[in-house]
């Protein structure tokens, strides 16, 4: 195991703040483990930890195990931030899109895990091509080898402001069980989250009622269920990499789609190389633009949280699809 290549995926801060943390842990902080008395919680990858923090605010302390600019599925963890994990009053994760995080939360021991994937709906998406399986389209239109849940399920819910609320809802739950005393913010918090959530949805339907195309192509299949919410159609580079060219079928295939349904952009995203659609742009003459699945937040996005970011792809959707 390449010790070097961990450390800073590893999120050092994030270590060395879950290191403060098990030692307040050890001596017995009453219910919550964190210095000054705030509730220690432990967030997969950043959609998780913008939940803890909109709904904790002052009240928690908040660690992210996917530190800024990493490919969240490609996080590994080292043996120390698993025994951290033991140390946390709550672990956020979201089961399936991380393995190495499946597998440390197991091994944790922590009372109060909260699966994101068990607060809403998971369904299956095909990333790909209309004749593509959903499993298929999913462990392959991604390029990573890992699993995608219950019959590859699609894990990203938050891209659906709708389904985020659902999700948001379940953690204030958990916050509120796991810290009673301050269970009346948490719900305030909750509520304010989930109705700006709500705000988001009416703007995304509002926005794109009304386009010259209702199809969108992405280089990582990310956007199912936003798709699904708003009624567009999502066509995913299948079968490759982000890294890596698309097959000549399928850029075929694409530029067939391409013509048939008035696309005007390929979509690649901020944390992955843009060759792909780069390569796709170029021989069908389309344009390229960014559609962040927000996985991550950094000094490459277009925006400061999901709320920003979010709003600069609907803007890109906009743009891309001829909105009237």
């Amino acid at each position: 195991m390449n010790v070097r290549r961990l450390i800073p995926t590893a999120a050092l801060a994030g270590a060395v703040a879950l290191g403060a943390t098990a030692l307040t842990a050890c001596s017995g902080g009453g219910a919550t483990g964190s210095k000054d008395g705030k509730l220690a919680v432990t967030a997969s990858f950043y959609p998780m930890q913008f939940l803890a923090e909109q709904i904790g605010k002052d009240h928690v302390k908040v660690d992210g195990l996917t530190k800024p600019g990493v490919e969240p599925h490609d996080l590994e963890i080292t043996p120390r931030q698993t025994a951290q994990l033991g140390e946390a009053d709550v672990v956020l994760y979201l089961k399936s899109l991380q393995p190495a995080v499946d597998k440390a939360v197991a091994q944790s021991g922590v009372k109060n895990v909260v699966d994101a994937a068990t607060l809403t709906r998971l369904e299956a998406h095909a990333s790909a091509g209309h004749d593509h399986g959903a499993e298929e389209g999913h462990a392959e239109g991604e390029g990573h080898d890992h699993g995608h849940g219950e019959a590859g399920t699609d894990p990203h819910v938050w891209l659906d402001p709708a389904k985020y609320a659902e999700v948001a809802k379940g953690v204030g739950a958990a916050l509120e069980k796991a810290d009673p005393s301050h269970a009346a913010d948490y719900r305030k918090n909750t509520d304010e989250l989930v109705g700006q959530l709500t705000a988001l949805d009416t703007e995304f339907k509002d926005s794109l009622k009304n386009t010259a195309s209702r199809t969108f192509i992405t280089t990582h299949a990310a956007f199912g269920y936003l798709a699904e919410r708003y009624g567009l159609d999502q066509e995913g580079i299948s079968g490759v990499d982000p890294e890596s060219e698309p097959s000549p079928a399928r850029m075929k295939e694409l530029q067939e789609v391409a013509k048939k349904e008035n696309v005007s952009t390929v979509f690649f995203e901020t944390l992955a190389s843009d060759k792909t659609a780069k390569v796709l742009a170029s021989d069908t003459g389309l344009k390229t633009d960014v559609l962040d699945p927000l996985e991550g937040i950094s000094d490459k996005s277009q925006g400061a949280d999901y709320f920003e970011v979010m709003r600069s792809n609907l803007k890109n959707l906009q743009k891309a699809l001829g909105s009237k």
